[in-house]
């Protein structure tokens, strides 16, 4: 017996790439059509937002490229059969909240999604950048998480942001703390997005990384539905057969937590939706 796409329910992909961000592939069109030809509810884009103090270059679209990102938006979601949704995923760094406060509402989002990729000028999740991770053990992988989730409730504490992405980025690489220890790791931020009104996004990309399992662990999801946080599905997708990958795989996950609902959002505004129904086919 296996989960089949054939019986699943539309759902929606709220985080999607294109090649202005330099590190994906593929056009917008065939991104859409694999959301379409997988039944997808919606998608949205939310490429990696630009950064003028010139934070991370290599991994985002200039500022100068940001008009050829609402084009792109405005030519898929005109000519698209499903709906297509106005997105961004903003990092949050220490120092970057003064330009995000004046820049986000002037671009009519429907959505912001969250992310923290750099802890000081580390970038954790990055290959190039793996030796740290290698070198630490024990305290120092714990001490490493805790600087993280400290960024985490910084940023939900801003209130710019509608979603969390990939709350457990850290694991990418299988580095972490004993998992008796996550909970008073996690639990502090958690609280934050909580009292913020923030969703936690359930992100497939982590089962394409070297940890090959969701962001976030059932651990976590389990400690975010006690504090009644809202999820949103995302596949992180860098190239087209990304879309909507592994969805029924995140929706048993969820569901395992407790969850019986996802949000969507548009204009900034949050709806729910109910979770499909797995249906099973023998293979």
């Amino acid at each position: 017996m296996h989960l089949d796409y054939r019986r699943l329910k539309m759902i929606a992909d709220f985080h999607i790439h294109t090649p202005l961000c330099k590190h994906a592939g593929g056009t917008p069109e065939a991104y859409v059509a694999r959301a379409k030809s997988l039944g997808l509810k919606k998608i949205c884009l939310t490429d990696h937002a630009p950064a003028p103090d010139g934070y991370d270059p290599t991994n985002r679209m200039e500022i100068g490229s940001f008009p050829e990102y609402r084009r792109i938006f405005d030519e898929v979601s005109a000519s698209s059969q499903i709906p297509v949704l106005w997105g961004v995923e903003a990092d949050y760094y220490r120092g970057n909240d003064g330009f995000l406060e004046q820049w986000l509402p002037e671009q009519d989002f429907d959505f912001v999604l969250g992310s923290i990729h750099y802890i000081g000028t580390w970038g954790f999740d990055n290959p190039d950048e793996i030796s740290t991770w290698k070198a630490a053990a024990g305290e120092k992988v714990e001490q490493f998480w805790r600087e993280y989730f400290a960024l985490v409730s910084e940023m939900a504490g801003t209130g710019l942001y509608d979603a969390i992405a990939h709350i457990d980025l850290p694991k990418k690489f299988s580095y972490r703390p004993p998992e008796q220890r996550i909970p008073d790791i996690v639990c502090p931020a958690l609280d934050s997005i909580a009292e913020a009104g923030m969703a936690m996004e359930i992100n497939t990309s982590g089962l394409r990384r070297p940890v090959h399992e969701i962001y976030p662990s059932l651990q976590i999801l389990e400690l975010a539905r006690e504090r009644d946080i809202p999820v949103i599905f995302g596949s992180d997708a860098h190239q087209p057969r990304d879309v909507g990958a592994d969805f029924v795989r995140a929706i048993k996950l969820a569901r395992d937590a407790g969850y019986t609902e996802y949000v969507t959002y548009e204009g900034r505004e949050m709806k729910s939706e109910a979770l499909p129904a797995l249906g099973k086919s023998s293979g």
